[in-house]
């Protein structure tokens, strides 16, 4: 029995991306936000799981990247043309690329022997969370009649982070010290200035998303210490 726990995981794991997706379908795009947060969840506990009780297998895995790919890929494009679909029409589709991106993405993960300890390319659940959270602002497309397109810009742009060749730390700590870990430090120092900012915000406004949107701007602060993370290593 013990055997098929991962696996239960992992399938939780997609449900959550499946009703993501039906979420989205009915603009209830906070909803989605929550269950790919959840599926995120259930993510990093099935291979801790299956490590636990030794039973990792080649199953475990091919389903762990199928899941991934609902949650991870299929969910948030999902919830960005939805997003997008009352002020760009049928341009909004283009949003659906993220899919297949990440798909791509998750491919390139499992043959790479490269990614044991940190990643090539944007992680799927960083790219999911951004885009689920920005989501949840619905007046973000209501202002600058530009806006909707800047948003469909950066959907392709995150489509290329997700394949580039660019490092990205993990949050794995093989220690504590601050001098192997300083910039996995300075992000979540980063993120805790970010959240309280975007909560302060949400209770100052009472108004719900701008806490939710804590996400996305973590995601960036993440995209972006790890591009100066790299300048500086390259200098040096």
């Amino acid at each position: 029995m013990k055997r098929h726990i991962p696996n239960i995981i992992t399938s939780c794991n997609l449900l959550c991306g499946a009703l993501a997706v039906f979420m989205a379908t009915q603009n209830a795009f906070d909803w989605a936000f929550a269950l790919v947060c959840a599926g995120a969840f259930f993510d990093f506990f099935d291979g801790l799981t299956a490590r636990a009780l030794g039973v990792s297998g080649p199953l475990g895995i091919q389903l762990d990247s199928l899941a991934d790919d609902i949650t991870f890929g299929l969910a948030p494009a999902m919830v960005l043309t939805c997003y997008l679909r009352p002020v760009l029409g049928w341009w909004c589709l283009i949003a659906l690329l993220m899919a297949a991106f990440s798909a791509l993405r998750l491919a390139k993960f499992n043959i790479d022997e490269r990614q044991t300890t940190s990643f090539i390319g944007l992680a799927t659940p960083a790219n999911a969370l951004f885009w689920c959270s920005l989501c949840c602002m619905p007046y973000a497309i209501t202002r600058p009649v530009w806006m909707p397109w800047v948003i469909l810009a950066l959907s392709l742009l995150s489509c290329w982070l997700l394949i580039s060749e660019i490092p990205f730390f993990s949050l794995k700590f093989h220690d504590f010290t601050w001098r192997n870990n300083s910039t996995r430090y300075l992000f979540l120092i980063g993120c805790l200035v970010l959240i309280a900012c975007c909560l302060i915000e949400a209770i100052r406004f009472r108004m719900l998303p701008f806490a939710l949107a804590a996400g996305a701007a973590c995601i960036v602060w993440y995209v972006l210490i790890n591009l100066i993370d790299n300048i500086v290593r390259k200098r040096a």
